[in-house]
């Protein structure tokens, strides 16, 4: 005889198909939460990435301009807090950004413009390293990922000094020790010397990075802010860098002089 009542036979029955459904989503998920490539069992990055956003073009949301598409920003709260003296300064940048945009000059981009600037980027991994190659200006970054500090010492360099340490699935990089000759964008956004960012690099799948970062500078902005981008992997057969080392704009073309009212 069963040891189930026929009513609670038939209950029981009718709860398998249902058990093995949930048990094959959950058995799905898990699969494709950890369809993603790994190096000694951390989230391996490398690879060719390039986002698709108008970032580099302005952090802040912002209309068409003749030299810029419209974006709607990348900025948590979608302004900056810049302080009063500052925003002054962010207002000169961009009435000048034709000829006093670093990038139009082929300098380096810095951190982390480099990393939403409309170009590839390389990533090679190491378990010690994770270096980032870029297209524009061929500039070098690595992130020492070994259990090492900042240096004591004051540094001035134009990436900042990376340090990164896994905190699960998500690589968080603490970068300081910058120069102050670097825009944030095209469109003016500056930092001092003070400068202080913690970014955050996330799989969202094996061919997509969610980039998130925080930005600090008590010299320019009133408070930490956040950022967020996407980054696609390039997947194009024999995809590689191609030195890019200037882009110059041509300032005549898009502000021409003034007639001589004379």
């Amino acid at each position: 005889m069963s040891v189930f009542s026929q009513p609670l036979a038939r209950k029981f029955r009718q709860l398998i198909p249902a058990a093995v459904v949930s048990l094959a989503f959950i058995a799905g998920t898990a699969i494709a939460k950890d369809d993603i490539p790994r190096l000694k069992g951390k989230p391996d990055f490398s690879g060719f990435w390039q986002t698709t956003s108008a970032a580099n073009y302005d952090l802040e949301p912002h209309s068409n301009r003749v030299d810029a598409p419209p974006g709607p920003g990348i900025v948590e709260g979608q302004f900056i807090p810049y302080l009063p003296q500052a925003l002054e300064q962010k207002k000169k940048n961009f009435e000048d950004r034709a000829k006093a945009d670093p990038a139009t000059k082929g300098w380096t981009l810095g951190t982390p413009r480099g990393i939403y600037y409309p170009a590839p980027f390389q990533i090679l991994q190491r378990p010690q390293d994770v270096t980032i190659l870029f297209q524009f200006g061929h500039s070098v970054r690595t992130i020492h990922t070994n259990g090492t500090d900042h240096p004591e010492e004051s540094l001035d360099t134009w990436l900042g000094d990376s340090r990164g340490h896994w905190e699960g699935d998500t690589l968080v990089v603490d970068v300081k020790n910058f120069n102050d000759k670097t825009w944030l964008d095209s469109a003016g956004n500056f930092h001092s010397d003070a400068f202080h960012v913690v970014e955050r690099w996330k799989f969202l799948d094996k061919n997509t990075i969610e980039y998130k970062a925080t930005l600090e500078d008590p010299q320019v902005f009133s408070r930490p802010f956040d950022i967020s981008v996407i980054l696609h992997r390039h997947r194009e057969k024999n995809f590689q860098l191609i030195e890019d080392y200037r882009f110059t704009l041509d300032y005549d073309q898009y502000y021409p002089p003034k007639p001589d009212n004379k």
